[in-house]
């Protein structure tokens, strides 16, 4: 079985904020095409568009529709969909590396990332009956065990430019629902966020103390009584000018003589 380390030098991981995701699967399909073309063995995608389709993803966006609990004196809240990613967890005490049996799966001393080693994987799915998010996938055409890797072939890519040196999914995210960083610092932007907006893990009750944070769904803000009379596009209906002139008068003024 593989051992995991007493510590780590840096803590590399992610902070999601589910107020800011919209689902819409652009980091999915960054990782998709970035491991595809840069990491290991590509990633599987067979019978895509037949009657049983298969494919290894390392990281999905799933969504629920969740009722927010009703408060004291207060009307009962609408249900909310709340979009949630998620991805390899890189966990401080990942069951996945100690179940390994081939010793494949590992966790790197110098930043914390949770790795594969798919020379030595003999797929035997341990590490995923291990995982409790589900965050593995087997490849079943490589027939070996897939994760996220944080970018780990980016984040140290000199050769390309510093601000491209990110996870993909991160790069990616156009409403900035993601963020990249080391959380054993406690200046760096993951730490920061955690702490302002209550950064939680995910089902702690399992012990794994993992590195990833998840930022909650903050209160919606809602109109004060008799604001329903508001026109908010009222601004934007005002005429620019009273008579048209230019061009413009001149057409209108030909059309109303047809």
């Amino acid at each position: 079985m593989t051992t995991l380390p007493q510590s780590t030098t840096r803590k590399l991981g992610l902070v999601i904020d589910l107020d800011t995701c919209v689902g819409c699967h652009a980091c999915v399909i960054s990782c998709k095409g970035w491991n595809t073309e840069n990491y290991g063995a590509p990633l599987s995608d067979t019978d895509a568009y037949g009657s049983d389709p298969s494919g290894t993803f390392l990281n999905r966006v799933h969504s629920f529709e969740v009722k927010p609990p009703v408060l004291k004196d207060q009307p009962a809240p609408e249900a909310q969909l709340i979009h949630f990613p998620k991805s390899c967890l890189h966990c401080e005490d990942a069951p996945c590396v100690t179940v390994c049996p081939t010793g494949a799966s590992y966790k790197r001393v110098e930043d914390g990332i949770v790795l594969v080693n798919e020379s030595d994987c003999i797929g035997c799915g341990l590490c995923a009956w291990a995982c409790p998010y589900g965050a593995r996938e087997m490849d079943q055409v490589e027939k070996v065990m897939k994760k996220c890797t944080l970018c780990v072939d980016r984040i140290y890519n000199e050769n390309l430019p510093e601000e491209d040196r990110e996870p993909a999914c991160v790069r990616t995210c156009p409403a900035g629902a993601r963020h990249f960083g080391d959380f054993a610092d406690p200046d760096s932007n993951v730490s920061k966020l955690s702490a302002e907006r209550g950064g939680m893990d995910l089902m702690p009750e399992q012990g794994t103390k993992p590195v990833n944070k998840y930022l909650p769904p903050r209160p919606k803000d809602t109109l004060s009584e008799g604001a329903g009379d508001i026109d908010i596009l009222a601004p934007y209906l005002e005429p620019v000018a009273q008579e048209a002139s230019g061009f413009l008068g001149w057409l209108d003024k030909t059309l109303e003589k047809l």
